[in-house]
């Protein structure tokens, strides 16, 4: 994602199946095929319902008519939406309520059938009904997709995770991993004062 911004520089590596996605060589069409992305607020295009689906498909070499119509069926399936939408898949995707707007970026990053699928806040803009839905969904898709999500709910990472990860930024804007373990070892018994101080909330 940041690969296009002027001047922006960095360092280390992060890898997928064993390749560095900063590699100069590495193939970014194909890493964002493979990395599905979920932001805090819902970002649908100014297109239909049909089309938010089948963007990223068609961009990926499919444009037979009922190919993209399985797909968007499919991806919609999986995000509990179908039978909500199946008759104004034509109407805009910004007309739709926010809870349901999110659940169809879910529903456009799935239509690639990425291997991992990122969600950044993905409920910090949604109502509590909104977002239990989601957290039952993120359950449902955890069994076939490796997720990673950023929260800072502590009470949703406890519902949601299986790993949990405490990271902070330090005086010198560094961000830094002080702990990473099962969720429930964390929550019960942290091993760093940090991550200690900060769910049991004397920061934060």
């Amino acid at each position: 994602m940041n690969d296009l911004i002027p001047g922006c520089s960095i360092k280390g590596e992060v890898s997928l199946n064993d390749e560095n996605i900063y590699a100069a060589e590495a193939d970014v069409v194909n890493l964002r095929k493979k990395v599905g992305m979920v932001f805090q607020k819902p970002n649908l295009f100014p297109m239909s319902i049909y089309e938010n689906v089948a963007i990223g498909p068609k961009h990926h070499g499919v444009h037979h008519k009922s190919d993209l119509a399985g797909v968007v069926e499919r991806s919609l399936r999986q995000v509990g939406m179908w039978d909500e939408v199946k008759d104004i898949l034509k109407k805009p995707g910004l007309g739709l309520a926010t809870g349901l707007q999110q659940r169809l970026c879910i529903a456009r990053a799935l239509a690639v059938e990425p291997e991992v699928l990122l969600m950044d806040e993905s409920c910090s803009a949604l109502d509590p009904v909104s977002t239990a839905t989601v957290e039952e969904l993120m359950k449902e898709l955890a069994e076939k997709y490796c997720i990673i999500t950023v929260t800072h709910n502590m009470e949703q990472a406890a519902r949601v995770s299986d790993m949990a990860a405490f990271m902070m930024i330090d005086e010198n804007r560094i961000g830094r991993l002080h702990e990473y373990s099962e969720t429930s070892e964390m929550f019960i018994s942290p091993k760093d004062k940090l991550t200690e101080d900060y769910i049991t909330g004397r920061f934060g």
